[in-house]
């Protein structure tokens, strides 16, 4: 079944961009300095911040449904991102690199499915996850952390 991938819409964020720290922290958000790699995965261009660049850290309601499902986690926004992530078909290295947990979810915002996977199985099981026509879009998760990645929907 064909997917497409798409990183967060940049807007709801761009307000942030160079905001004071104090500011931020009043939000419970803060930023970071990448001095690592591939150490913080951004969710707009939904690949690994580059040394040298911002990350700001905040909450993110990814789910945003009258169930027992509605959630919210932490993610991190690049300061600056513009553009975001869209392919169909394609899983960016982002999701593939690490285990990610899938979550089949239908239109009432229920779970109806769910997988731990890694690598090429990341494409396989959102075509095996399509195939059934409950599931409505698919949310993938940093199995580790358990932190919001993409969204996956019916291309």
């Amino acid at each position: 079944m064909p997917f497409c991938i798409k990183g967060l819409d940049p807007k709801p964020f761009q307000h942030l961009y160079g905001k004071p720290d104090a500011e931020l922290a009043e939000l419970h958000i803060t930023r970071h300095a990448v001095d690592a790699y591939p150490a913080y995965p951004d969710r707009v261009s939904l690949t690994p911040i580059e040394i040298g660049g911002t990350a700001l850290l905040l909450n993110y309601e990814h789910l945003p449904v009258d169930s027992p499902y509605r959630s919210r986690h932490a993610i991190y926004v690049k300061e600056g991102a513009v553009t975001p992530y869209e392919a169909e078909n394609i899983v960016p290295p982002l999701l593939t690199a690490k285990p990610m947990a899938l979550r089949g979810i239908d239109t009432e915002g229920c779970i109806q499915d769910a997988d731990l996977v890694q690598g090429d199985a990341v494409q396989a099981t959102n075509e095996r996850m399509f195939a059934d026509e409950r599931i409505a879009y698919i949310h993938a998760h940093f199995a580790a952390r358990g932190c919001f990645a993409a969204r996956i929907d019916r291309a």
